[in-house]
């Protein structure tokens, strides 16, 4: 049997059916209710042998709720389990067999259905275990021997086969392959990956390019390659994820907690009525029997066992559908209050942007051709290690399909202004306007006009000198997602109000940002603590926000938002410790998803919660009253929870419209 964790309503029970013996139990329960009503009703058996029908239906369908109520009754605590058992042994002392067993029935196919739900949520996730290999193929000394992946170390070589699951977090040192991430990121197609170039000084794991990282658990394609170990099989990515998803439970939602507080109210109440109800014949015209089933058919009305599993079924639900689509929700609490947002802060950075430079602008002034132009800036761009002068190398190299020839020398790096080299045994000079005038460069009114236009918009411009004259500018930007627009516009739809970006970088830079990909305000010039102090005016005005970034970087704002959102949490031990919801893979467009999935989820807590109370508020009078009997009174009781378990697992199959 599965260890019950504290103030939990989670049931997985075991038995010679294994994980399914509860609901085994209970169709059991329900198979002889039905002969024992079938042999009462026709007369053509003894009373004994329908007598033992119902006998053996209490029993399967009491085994496992007694051992519940037994379980709280030892430390003090009376809940529906306990009114449960306690309104079935009513029914068959006032001789109401068949509506006894017919409780039991119901409110144990209720239990079975609970614990499916629950398994259901948690299964995509636990599953993950099973995806990964058992062993991997360790390279040492030029031989491949086949290693338990609990004895891998860091820095071990294991071969990756095609078509096969990868056995470690690390990074590519040899081969290319299509690797399907699924299981980690929720991406529904293959991603390109390739070897790194340099596996000298690694940077962090997080830091490394995801191009040349795989992920314990996904599945390689047709490639053949080779995997340097950076991650312990305990510390990979899918036993991190795991272990969150393991404790999701505890953290229990506002409205979990709430009606936790309510039961605990509630059932000492249910009882001191009942037991008030058995006495109701010293005062009303009835017998002493009948005051004994108006109280046990009261009990049976007002035992609020579809409230107490109508929130975390539907809350795991929704973190397992997250799951599906490579998100990870922290708990009932983050589910429900992304539901309540209508304000989104975003980081720049890496999140509505892709976090790194793009050539936006090569011009030409004068003595040179375009072509020309463009192979002298990659000649000297390409002599420095600068990232910067590394990416617009590469945009220069993809954009008009030229090659690194080597006419430039001498490259020397001018701290906070630029670089300055020998191209065809002449100088050049590549920075900002400050390096221009360290070295007497005219830079003419048409040039910086062209440059001040640029700079508006959000570029970082580059002069570039030859033979101590202006030839021409460059710029580069780091330019929105491709998704960014599409993304935001789908938020607006769903209801956001407000998207605001808080970025460091200069004001023209957010605004034009902003006004690219439609967010309704920008701040820039912000350092870490403006980012908090942005965030706690927010909150004054809004009550709730989100904010999005990567995990890592604005920790302290992320931190103090209502629901923090970390970007490409995959790999990173950082993100997914301190976000409330992490978006697996590196797509923002899984965001409006997520918050239309929390939404739902919020809204089908509220049906529930609404079903479950009414039925109860309907009940509780008519039953006192004596309006209906203990049959009806089972069938509608009982038959709300299963109603709530079957609302709560729609958000399995949940999809944004």
């Amino acid at each position: 049997m599965k260890e019950h964790k504290k103030d939990s309503h989670y049931h997985e029970h075991g038995g010679i059916f294994g994980k399914k013996t509860e609901l085994y139990f209970s169709i059991l329960c329900g198979v002889f209710l039905v002969l024992g009503f079938v042999f009462e009703k026709t007369n053509f058996s003894s009373f004994w042998v329908y007598q033992t029908n119902y006998i053996l239906s209490y029993f399967f369908g009491g085994y496992f709720i007694s051992i519940e109520a037994t379980k709280k009754i030892s430390k003090g605590g009376f809940d529906i389990d306990f009114l449960m058992i306690a309104a079935a042994i009513g029914a068959a002392y006032i001789g109401s067999w068949a509506e006894g067993a017919l409780l039991l029935f119901l409110f144990s196919l209720g239990h079975a259905l609970e614990s499916y739900a629950m398994n259901k949520a948690t299964k995509s996730i636990e599953a993950l275990s099973d995806l990964s290999p058992k062993t991997a193929l360790v390279k040492k000394d030029g031989k491949l021997i086949e290693t338990p992946i609990e004895q891998l170390h860091i820095n071990d070589i294991i071969v990756i086969k095609p078509n096969t699951k990868i056995a470690a977090d690390g990074v590519i040192i040899k081969g290319n392959s299509s690797i399907n991430q699924a299981p980690i990121t929720g991406e529904s197609m293959p991603v390109d990956k390739s070897a790194i170039a340099n596996i000298n000084n690694l940077p962090d794991f997080k830091d490394i390019d995801k191009n040349h990282i795989v992920f314990t658990g996904t599945i390689n394609g047709d490639g053949h390659i080779e995997v340097l170990v950076l991650k312990l099989s305990e510390d990979s990515s899918v036993a991190r994820l795991i272990k969150m998803v393991s404790e999701v439970e505890t953290q229990k939602s506002p409205t979990q907690r709430l009606t936790k507080k309510f039961e605990k109210i509630y059932v000492p109440l249910v009882i001191i009525l009942v037991i008030s109800l058995c006495f109701t014949y010293l005062f009303l015209d009835e017998t002493f029997q009948e005051s004994l089933y108006r109280a046990i058919t009261v009990l049976v009305a007002a035992s609020p066992c579809a409230l107490a599993i109508s929130t975390p079924s539907a809350v795991l639900s929704g973190i397992a559908r997250a799951a599906q689509k490579g998100v990870l929700i922290k708990g009932g609490k983050a589910l429900e209050d992304l539901g309540m947002i209508t304000t989104i802060a975003f980081d720049k950075t890496g999140t509505l942007t892709e976090g790194k430079p793009k050539l936006t602008n090569v011009i030409p002034i004068k003595g040179f051709n375009k072509t020309d132009f463009v192979q002298l800036v990659l000649d000297v761009e390409s002599l420095s290690n600068h990232p910067l002068a590394k990416a617009i190398s590469k945009d220069l190299k993809e954009k008009y399909n030229i090659v690194y020839i080597g006419n430039a020398t001498e490259i020397n790096a001018i701290q906070g202004k630029g670089i300055q080299a020998i191209y065809k045994n002449e100088s050049v000079f590549i920075g900002n306007t400050k390096l221009m005038q360290d070295e007497d460069i005219t830079v003419e009114d048409s040039v910086k006009s062209k440059m001040n236009g640029l700079l508006e918009q959000g570029h970082t411009v580059m002069l570039v000198a030859f033979k101590n004259e202006m030839v021409g500018l460059i710029s580069v930007m780091d330019v929105p997602r491709k998704t960014a627009v599409s993304t935001l516009k789908r938020l607006k739809d769903i209801g956001i109000k407000r998207m605001i970006m808080l970025t460091g970088d200069h004001q023209n830079v957010g605004d034009t940002i902003a006004k690219q990909i439609g967010l309704t305000e920008a701040k820039g010039n912000l350092l870490p603590e403006d980012k908090v102090e942005a965030i706690k005016i927010l909150l004054k005005e809004d009550k709730k926000i989100a904010m999005v970034g990567d995990g890592v970087n604005d920790a302290p704002a992320m931190a103090l938002s209502t629901v923090s959102v970390a970007m490409g949490a995959a790999g990173s031990d950082v993100a997914l410790e301190t976000a409330d919801v992490a978006l697996m893979s590196d797509k923002i467009e899984r965001l409006p998803f997520v918050i239309g999935l929390s939404r739902e989820s919020k809204r089908i807590i509220k049906q529930n919660i609404f079903i479950s109370l009414g039925v109860v508020a309907l009940l509780v009078p008519v039953t006192i009253l004596g309006l209906t009997n203990i049959g009806l009174a089972v069938l509608f009781h009982e038959g709300s929870t299963i109603v709530v378990v079957i609302n709560a697992l729609r958000l399995l199959r949940y999809k944004l419209d």
